[in-house]
């Protein structure tokens, strides 16, 4: 690719996750390799929560991309229709969020986007966050995995013994997940152990 990597970095309620996923998203910036649109979902760009208020999140992310966030439906749904990205990241992906996806519901600026970029066979990479994806989210996550042009960022266990079902993803691997991604290819191995 001769331009920049055009990226719609979506964030989605796994509050806890964000701090990480910020990092990632300051490094990818600083590396000049990436235009980062940012998108948030509607539980994403207006709670407050004990990891921090919906407007620092806002700021943060205007600050970091120089760029508005999508942050409606209908700021969503031109994605796909313009070709306005060549990879959408979704980081931290919930549960809520995978299983919106697997059943196709469409009712979120998250969702439009993925549907909308998806309409021109482009990737997406999900980074999972969820406390249980090894029970009620396991379905929706093996529906997705066997569905194309969706790319997982490599997840594993984070607390095992306290939270035995809980996945989450490497943040740190999302830019090479996209590099995988876009040449059609899983970032491997995909399962990680502690």
């Amino acid at each position: 690719m001769n331009h920049p990597i055009r990226v719609g970095f979506a964030m989605t309620g796994s509050f806890c996750t964000f701090a990480k996923a910020l990092d990632v998203l300051e490094a990818m910036v600083q590396s000049g390799e990436y235009v980062i649109t940012p998108i948030l979902s509607d539980h994403a760009a207006s709670m407050d929560t004990r990891f921090g208020t919906a407007q620092d999140l806002q700021n943060r992310l205007t600050e970091l991309t120089g760029n508005p966030i999508v942050q409606t439906i209908q700021q969503a749904e031109p994605i796909g229709p313009k070709g306005l990205l060549d990879v959408l990241v979704v980081a931290p992906c919930t549960g809520n969020t995978l299983a919106k996806l697997a059943h196709s519901i469409i009712d979120t600026p998250v969702t439009m986007a993925v549907k909308s970029h998806l309409r021109r066979d482009r990737p997406v990479v999900l980074a999972v966050s969820t406390n249980d994806g090894l029970s009620g989210s396991a379905f929706n996550l093996g529906t997705l995995l066997n569905r194309r042009h969706y790319y997982f960022v490599p997840f594993g266990q984070d607390a095992p013994y306290t939270k035995p079902r809980s996945l989450v993803a490497d943040m740190s691997q999302i830019p090479s997940t996209i590099a995988s991604a876009l040449r059609g290819e899983q970032q491997q191995p995909l399962l990680l152990t502690s």
